[in-house]
């Protein structure tokens, strides 16, 4: 019987890996090596695919591709478990989130959004954000990079927990909401992850902001003719570190400059780069907790 393997399309889909990244990978590290089908196109057998899906879950974590792609799927493996967490846990709260685990692995996405909307019934939109989703997320996260849940329910979670933030967004009173600031929310191409967004513009529409979402991946000149189009005060970009970090500050550093110097540009994620290599004229937000407060700043100014 012929081993099954995949198109390098159907690659693409599965592991979030661009084809152009693939062919380069072929080429520079000799990995993956795929077979040629009846019509000369790449075919992936399963064994590399899967290799594929824990190299995609450390560069998601911040490894280089040249350190993790000649490794073996043990030694990959092994990194996995040995990544660090990125945020610790409230040892008070760590038991509740991992019940929210056990829904998500049970399958039962009814259940999950039951339980994320009681969560933020009880505790008010702001500290349900902070308090819930920043660590619950990160839970969510690092179980997937070490392989113990797979990408269908990672996307089942994030798609739970953005239904539930778009509903507690829409039914905060019309009168909480000011004229000022009008921010922008997106994300730079490149940068496909769109939950940081939702819950960043969550904790700004509680402090009264005016915000239009334009998604994921909007291009720079086009947030700057959104800017001028909505008179925009702020533009908030959300990023992950799956970018590459000389994308991110050439990014930033060319939105800035299109700008006017009366908008301000605000960037926050889990990107070490945006604390590392500061961009001049962006504010490097920490956390989530930070944005009333410069919410405020900026009213002040």
């Amino acid at each position: 019987m012929k081993p099954i393997t995949l198109s390098i399309a159907a690659v693409e889909r599965d592991t979030g890996l661009s084809k152009d990244t693939l062919r380069v990978w072929e080429r520079r590290y000799g990995y993956p090596l795929p077979e040629r089908d009846a019509v000369g196109e790449r075919a992936y057998p399963l064994d590399q695919v899967e290799k594929l899906r824990i190299v995609k879950r450390l560069l998601d974590g911040g490894h280089r591709p040249g350190r993790v792609v000649a490794l073996s799927v043990a030694e990959l493996q092994r990194l996995s478990d040995s990544m660090p967490a990125t945020q610790r846990l409230a040892p008070a709260l760590a038991p509740d989130l991992h019940g929210y685990l056990a829904v998500l692995r049970e399958h039962d996405v009814v259940g999950l959004r039951r339980m994320l909307s009681q969560a933020q019934m009880r505790l008010g939109l702001g500290r349900f954000v902070s308090d819930v989703l920043s660590p619950l997320n990160t839970l969510v996260g690092e179980t997937w990079m070490r392989g113990q849940i797979e990408i269908f329910e990672e996307h089942a979670y994030t798609e739970s927990v953005q239904v539930v933030l778009r509903q507690a967004i829409a039914n905060l009173p019309d009168a909480a909401l000011q004229d000022r600031p009008r921010v922008l929310l997106s994300t730079l191409p490149g940068e496909p992850h769109g939950l940081g967004l939702l819950m960043a513009e969550a904790m700004l529409a509680i402090e009264g902001a005016r915000c239009l979402s334009l998604g994921v991946q909007t291009p720079v000149w086009d947030l700057v003719l959104a800017a001028q189009a909505h008179h925009s005060d702020i533009v908030a970009l959300s990023f992950t570190g799956c970018m590459n970090p000389n994308a991110v500050t050439a990014g930033l550093a060319e939105l800035r400059a299109k700008l006017p110097g009366e908008v301000e540009v605000w960037a926050g994620g889990l990107a070490p780069v945006l604390h590392r290599r500061p961009v001049a004229g962006v504010q490097a937000v920490s956390s989530f907790n930070d944005l009333p407060g410069r919410i405020a700043r900026w009213r002040v100014r």
